[in-house]
């Protein structure tokens, strides 16, 4: 009978080659192992859950219609800081010659996907138009501006007009469904997951998000967030949607379904809030670690109305939050001190102080160190925010817009606290 044994050290180089030394194949001590479908991990897996987890809906069941984030391939040309700037680079940028074009902008080669003379004939072609101009979900608390026309390999190189559809010999792309085209809508949200969460035990480590806009494919890490929209837009239009023409994301059955147990009306927001605060439970996120590193996530839903109305409040609270439009954020818990010109030149986080220097004057205080620390996908975001404005002076709005991220922040961990309280409840009424 054929049988699968594991065997791992852990440890420094020198260690695991001592170990080596002294041991061969009948001395190490394997541990017998059991590869099952779909993933057969050949290493020992903790699959106690794995039963009841597969019985929730995975979130690519609910929200049907979904895509990974757009790949500009020159975020240095099609990025900007505000709507002002990418206007003039376009302007610009499509008026050059392609080979001056990219020596200005120092584009580098072409590559199969993008190239200089594709990128200013899509400008060209299109017209261009200041409506194309709109915000993007750069990274976590970061929304910068890009110029979007939705035409693939043009200014963007990948805009996600159109999903990949995967087919028997490999993947290629099929006019199935627009999905960015839903973001460019005013007042629509979209759940932003990592398929993958990596390391997600720890309680200041998150790969979920929400956004207001198109998303960028590297929001969490480098590749991979896919974003998951509310709605869905029922025209041809890219940014002038009727209010009456959009339609809910989330597959009807479920919603039918919940509104019958519930015996209320359950709304689109009511669920992707409901989701939003359980994906934020450090509870779900530890028991089910071995699961979410394997693919996306699935959802447990609950009998209880009461507890699925206190988790989809909790989920609102981190929606506004991590918007920025929290009325709890009026009153940030960080200020900005110091004289000097605002510029981020050498950053260096006083935990004594629980400062946040960006220079030898000027300071963010009032950042404690869980904040500091505070992990969404790969990114530590109160360093990485400020680390990508290293050499800009910041405007009054960054200023205060860096204060309301570390007040969103320590608001997130205090509301995580009682998520995890309200999970414990939803564990014992499960749907």
């Amino acid at each position: 009978m054929k049988t699968i044994s594991y065997a791992g050290q852990w440890g420094k180089r020198e260690s695991k080659y001592s170990w080596l030394d002294d041991n061969d194949i009948k001395t190490t001590q394997w541990q017998p192992i059991t590869p099952i479908s779909e993933y057969y991990y050949f290493k020992p897996t903790d699959d106690r859950f794995l039963a009841a987890y597969e019985t929730y809906p995975k979130i690519t069941d609910i929200f049907p219609v979904n895509s990974v984030g757009i790949v500009t391939a020159r975020d240095n040309l099609t990025i900007g800081w505000t709507n002002e700037e990418v206007w003039q680079t376009v302007l610009n940028f499509s008026k050059l010659d392609p080979e001056l074009a990219r020596q200005t902008y120092d584009l580098g080669l072409d590559t199969r996907d993008w190239k200089v003379e594709l990128a200013q004939r899509d400008l060209r072609e299109g017209g261009i138009d200041r409506s194309n101009l709109t915000p993007v979900l750069y990274r976590p608390f970061d929304v910068r501006y890009t110029y979007y026309t939705g035409n693939s390999r043009g200014f963007i190189c990948m805009p996600r007009k159109e999903v990949m559809k995967h087919m028997s010999k490999g993947f290629i792309c099929r006019p199935r469904k627009e999905v960015m085209k839903h973001m460019l809508q005013i007042g629509n949200l979209g759940l932003c997951v990592d398929r993958q969460w990596g390391s997600v035990g720890s309680a200041s480590y998150d790969v979920v998000f929400i956004s207001e806009t198109i998303t960028d494919f590297n929001l969490f890490r480098r590749g991979g967030a896919v974003i998951f929209p509310a709605y869905l837009y029922q025209n041809n239009s890219l940014f002038h949607a009727n209010e009456e023409t959009k339609k809910s994301n989330i597959k009807p059955e479920i919603l039918e379904h919940l509104s019958v147990v519930f015996k209320k009306q359950i709304s689109t927001e009511d669920v992707l809030y409901y989701i939003y605060a359980v994906l934020h439970s450090d509870r779900y996120k530890t028991k089910y670690a071995e699961f979410l590193k394997r693919d996306f996530p699935r959802i447990p839903f609950t009998v209880d109305v009461g507890i699925f109305n206190q988790l989809a409040s909790y989920g609102q609270r981190l929606v506004e939050l991590h918007l920025l439009k929290s009325p709890e954020l009026n009153i940030p818990i960080s200020r900005f001190q110091g004289n000097g010109d605002c510029k981020v030149e050498k950053l260096k986080y006083d935990g004594s102080f629980r400062r946040v220097h960006i220079n030898k004057s000027q300071y963010f205080e009032g950042v404690s160190e869980y904040v500091w620390k505070y992990q969404i996908g790969g990114y530590q975001v109160c360093d990485k925010w400020l680390k990508d404005r290293k050499g800009r002076a910041l405007s009054s709005d960054e200023i205060q817009n860096y204060c309301k991220i570390v007040t969103a922040i320590q608001k997130t961990i205090e509301l995580q606290k009682e998520i995890d309280t309200a999970y414990d409840d939803l564990e014992a009424c499960l749907l």
